[in-house]
């Protein structure tokens, strides 16, 4: 039985309770917060939860065998690092921390420590995410040309970072999970309107191996809530829309070709298009962060991870780090490096 520890009970804590409470093989032992208010609120809801304010309780609590973070995100180094320091493994929300050093100790320590890190990437656990990286790894897409996102709505405003960190993070974990790669290079482009000096509404281009293309847009200041994928390959489209219920990705039969055509006058280029069938591909309806947490408890088991684990985690940082080093130069592009 894996005990675990639930810090911080805003908006995602109690969805990891209730979640890890359900799954075989796991025991939530405690949930800490400095607000008692949010204490009170999970007592009701999971009487048999203990609830504490004291972090340090948990770590010297021999029955927490993981802890789970939905803190803020300057809050996430010094508590991964205590947390693994004290011998516990270790599931962080989005991002890992706010810098390239910071997670690199992180992962080192991790590896050092012989424990599970692992970053709550949550849409990599997104059956419709699956399916499409199912697709791409079948070459249906044929080669990869570009890919585009968006993720946009009216809030929720975060206090601790901007739309960058909070939302293009999505994706920028979906395109690298699909990619297999981190991108070569990175622009990005954003505006403040609420608070001066944090973006609300961003715009980014990756560059990836390959000539592969891929572009973000993501904003808290939008009417419409909108959470889509679409994926251009040289033999299909393929598009994943969060929102379609029943049926979120679909198959496009179509792409263009580029031939050489030859009259009187000389040699032209001539480009064609083909449109198919639309298919839409089976999808199974589960909750994503049910699959997380039982990947989670599944790594603990194995004693190893491969979706989402530290080295991955790391990467998604390098590419935020880079995003932000562009917006503060105004969109001029920022190079990676390992």
């Amino acid at each position: 039985m894996t005990g675990i520890a639930i810090i911080g009970c805003g908006q995602w804590g109690p969805n990891h309770i209730r979640n890890f409470q359900l799954q075989p093989g796991a025991k939530v032992i405690s949930a800490v917060d400095a607000d008692p208010a949010r204490l009170d609120r999970v007592r009701s809801l999971f009487p048999g939860v203990e609830c504490h304010q004291e972090f340090s309780k948990t770590l010297s609590d021999d029955r927490v065998h993981a802890i789970v973070l939905a803190t803020p995100l300057s809050t996430h180094y010094p508590l991964v690092r205590d947390a693994l320091n004290a011998g516990k493994h270790v599931l962080c929300e989005k991002p890992l921390c706010e810098t390239t050093p910071q997670a690199r100790e992180l992962v080192d320590l991790a590896k050092k420590q012989n424990l599970i890190l692992m970053t709550g990437h949550v849409f990599l656990f997104n059956p419709g995410i699956i399916k499409v990286k199912e697709l791409v790894d079948k070459g249906d897409a044929g080669r990869l040309y570009y890919l585009s996102a968006v993720r946009t709505n009216l809030g929720p405003i975060r206090q601790d970072c901007n739309a960058a960190f909070d939302l293009a993070t999505h994706d920028v974990s979906i395109f690298n999970w699909i990619m297999g790669s981190e991108p070569t290079e990175v622009s990005a482009t954003g505006a403040s309107f609420l608070r001066p000096g944090v973006e609300d509404v961003v715009s980014i281009s990756l560059k990836y191996p390959n000539e592969v293309f891929a572009m973000i847009e993501a904003s808290w200041l939008n009417p419409k809530k909108v959470r889509q994928i679409t994926v251009v390959g040289s033999q299909q489209m393929i598009t994943w829309d969060d929102l379609q219920l029943g049926a979120p990705v679909t198959c496009y039969d179509k792409h263009a070709d580029i031939s050489k055509d030859y009259n009187d006058y000389g040699e032209f280029l001539r480009v064609s298009t083909w449109e198919g069938d639309v298919h839409l591909p089976r999808v199974t309806a589960e909750e994503p962060l049910k699959l997380q947490g039982r990947y989670f408890l599944d790594a603990i088991a194995r004693g190893s991870i491969e979706t989402s684990g530290g080295e991955f985690s790391l990467g998604v940082v390098r590419v935020l780090q880079a995003i932000a080093g562009s917006l503060k130069m105004n969109g001029r592009p920022v190079e990676l490096t390992r």
